[in-house]
């Protein structure tokens, strides 16, 4: 039963917002994902065409992405008035070179709202509308990442600093309440059960610095992934694409699993990828090293792997998650995570049991159309202790 009564929400929404706004023009970046399509059309309803949307194209969408979602939400029955921004090249240039997760999320924000703040002045604007929601808040203000979309909860004038101000309509809710009002509001299903995308997009699933090859992997990886975890309708599901380099790891590590599977340790490799992960300890963020483990002719069995995923991490607590290795080929610079949840609030998550069937299909397809993968994973590691994000 829901805990929210919708249609009261959004007769109160509507009038303060339109309160807020009175006759100024404002502007929202769109996504195509639930929160900002809520936000869009709340907003919509309340100042009408002084409502201006923009979808961003900043290199970091899904396959065919800016296209399919400005058809969606510009179409009976949103028919929200959005245009593209092109701008590949400048997210791109902002985020050259760098490798930590912290400073590519600030570089990617601040790129971000330069750019709203440009096609604000553009379209006359003195306001922007976000789909923030409460768990961005929890998140951000608790340490645990810095969400894209939070400014004036960590202290950030968005007037001083960008030249706009920022109304929040749904910043309240939870992701399941958005969920109920974009159902009431008659958004097309593929916008009100779209599985979460993080605002920085696919840049927080290239692992370390970004470049356009191990851009490209991502995308055909995560393609892959959607199509064929799809059936299973985890909450949340992607791909990630990491470093082929990797080290040893402690010789006890291998030596937890072999007796969770009671096999030969010489059935088992357990490695330490380049990278590393953001995990949750105690509620705050951790940056920790990303294990992977193979078993040598083993399908997979979840209770073994969450027994051999704890005891790695009880062993090295420095690991904020564990890949388990589905699939692999010679030679390539990179490697893929395959990650699903369930999940009812993403403040914590629970690893989708996705049949092996279906993570060795999409293993298999992935190895084909990326050049450059060596080994494909299913990441199965709760939240906590890490993020459902790898950034």
């Amino acid at each position: 039963m829901s805990d929210l009564d919708v249609k009261k929400f959004v007769e109160e929404r509507v009038k303060a917002v339109k309160e807020v706004l009175g006759d100024e023009k404002a502007l929202i970046a769109v996504s195509g994902g639930v929160d900002s399509t809520v936000s869009a059309v709340i907003t919509h309803r309340a100042i009408g065409d002084n409502l201006a949307c923009a979808f961003i194209d900043d290199n970091f969408m899904r396959l065919g992405e800016p296209e399919r979602v400005k058809e969606m939400l510009s179409s009976p029955p949103l028919n929200l008035p959005v245009r593209i921004l092109r701008e590949r090249e400048r997210f791109m240039k902002a985020l050259e070179g760098l490798s930590d997760a912290e400073e590519k999320r600030k570089a990617f924000r601040e790129t971000f709202y330069q750019t709203l703040g440009d096609a604000a002045r553009d379209e006359g604007c003195r306001f922007m509308v976000q789909g923030t929601i409460k768990a961005d808040i929890d998140e951000t203000t608790g340490g645990i990442k810095t969400q894209h979309n939070i400014l004036e909860q960590i202290g950030i004038d968005p007037v001083e600093r960008f030249g706009f101000s920022v109304v929040e309509p749904i910043k309240s809710l939870y992701k399941y309440q958005v969920r109920e009002v974009a159902r009431f509001l008659g958004a097309p299903q593929a916008a009100s059960e779209r599985q979460p995308f993080p605002g920085p997009g696919l840049s927080l699933r290239v692992v370390g610095e970004i470049t356009e090859e191990k851009l490209q992997q991502e995308k055909l990886a995560n393609d892959a992934v959607e199509a064929h975890f799809e059936k299973h309708d985890p909450a949340q599901y992607f791909a990630a694409v990491l470093s082929a380099e990797e080290k040893s790891a402690p010789e006890g590590l291998r030596s937890a699993v072999s007796e969770v599977f009671g096999i030969e340790e010489s059935e088992v490799r357990v490695a330490y990828l380049k990278e590393r992960g953001t995990g949750m300890v105690d509620g705050n963020r951790t940056y920790g090293r990303i294990a992977t483990f193979k078993v040598k002719g083993e399908a997979l069995r979840y209770g073994e792997l969450e027994t051999a995923r704890a005891a790695i991490q009880s062993m090295e607590p420095g690991i904020s998650r564990v890949l388990y290795h589905v699939a692999g080929k010679e030679g390539g610079k990179y490697r893929v995570a395959m990650r699903a949840v369930e999940t009812r609030n993403f403040l914590t998550a629970e690893i989708a049991k996705v049949p092996h069937e279906t993570l060795k299909a999409a293993a298999d397809e992935i190895l084909e159309k990326c050049s450059e993968v060596v080994g494909v994973y299913y990441d199965i590691t709760p939240k906590p202790p890490a993020t459902v994000e790898y950034e």
